[in-house]
């Protein structure tokens, strides 16, 4: 069953497989998502905030509680490098 991602404000929404990567998706999606470090899950700057859908998500690693203490980034952000989408979605990120 394919799972739907709603990106907020563009209102664009796209469907992938369970296990997708969220980074990729809302790329594959044709919306900028900054990341400096090539999707490693270092920099923190791929951070999007899950409006609705946080219920099927894994909660956060402390790989990522690290990386975004480390790198200041609002905790109510999720680094969507690390996410792997599971069910619907909607999100949205602070600089679309």
């Amino acid at each position: 069953m394919e799972c739907r991602i709603l990106f907020l404000p563009s209102g664009l929404e796209t469907s992938v497989a369970p296990g997708s990567n969220l980074l990729e998706t809302a790329r594959g999606a044709g919306l900028a998502v900054a990341s400096a470090c090539g999707a490693d899950g270092i920099c923190g700057r791929c951070g999007l905030e899950i409006v609705e859908g946080e219920d099927t998500l894994e909660p956060p690693s402390e790989r990522e509680v690290r990386v975004r203490e480390r790198n200041r980034i609002d905790p109510n952000l999720r680094l969507s490098c690390m996410l792997t989408v599971e069910g619907n979605l909607v999100v949205t990120a602070p600089y679309w």
